[in-house]
């Protein structure tokens, strides 16, 4: 059996990770547009280096929560994938292998000159002294390097094959999300006919009638889950 799984912002919500839901429009008092858009970082590159450091730090602090261990402790009987609007690697550290990350990757840069070619962070280089916040920061090459994040406005490259994944499941499960963000909130329109399909989320959006709703936060609904799976 095939498991696609969709996780947002209320995945990590349990783990301390900060939701734009939560914030009002301001993600830890900062303007989105003024650190999540490629204006922002243009205008203010060491603002955005500077903003992308302190949600490392935060994300060092965090940890997987049951409803992350729960899915990786899954693929030891399903074929399960997960397809993430997080940025946090909190999945990948629960133990899951299979991670598409839609929105990038929180613990990684990439250059400007070659968008394709992106690096690891050393946990020592958090600091604005050890990744430099300056317009000419660069890698270890000289190329100039920006968070390897989709900022607001660009395109997300990994959605078609997002889409592959979900036309291929046979159950599909949406987590922590108000299906307002698109195009993620466009996967659930790709499911075939016969794919079962759960979301949950502790305020759930209007769904079709044929989405089974647990309308419970991700570690309960999770559970909830994994037991009418065991029925199917």
């Amino acid at each position: 059996m095939k498991i696609v799984v969709s996780s947002g912002a209320g995945m990590s919500a349990e783990s301390g990770i900060t939701t734009f839901r939560d914030a009002g429009g301001l993600w830890e008092n900062y303007p989105v547009m003024d650190v999540a858009s490629v204006e922002g970082f243009a205008r203010d590159p060491a603002l955005v280096h500077h903003f992308y450091n302190e949600r490392r730090k935060q994300l060092l602090e965090a940890q997987p929560n049951a409803a992350h261990i729960a899915l990786a402790e899954l693929e030891k009987t399903h074929d399960v994938h997960i397809v993430t609007q997080n940025v946090d690697d909190l999945h990948e550290r629960a133990g899951s292998t299979r991670v598409l990350h839609l929105h990038g990757e929180l613990m990684k840069v990439r250059t400007m000159r070659e968008p394709y070619r992106y690096y690891q962070l050393p946990c020592d280089q958090l600091s604005d002294e050890g990744l430099c916040t300056s317009p000419e920061t660069t890698d270890r090459d000289g190329l100039h390097v920006r968070p390897h994040i989709v900022f607001f406005g660009e395109d997300v490259p990994n959605f078609q094959p997002a889409c592959r994944l979900v036309q291929e499941a046979d159950v599909f499960v949406v987590i922590g999300t108000t299906l307002s963000v698109y195009p993620a909130a466009a996967l659930l329109q790709y499911t075939r006919e016969d794919t079962k399909v759960f979301y949950i989320d502790p305020k759930p959006a209007a769904v079709p009638e044929w989405v089974n709703v647990i309308a419970k936060p991700a570690t309960q609904g999770v559970a909830e889950f994994i037991e009418i799976l065991k029925t199917l």
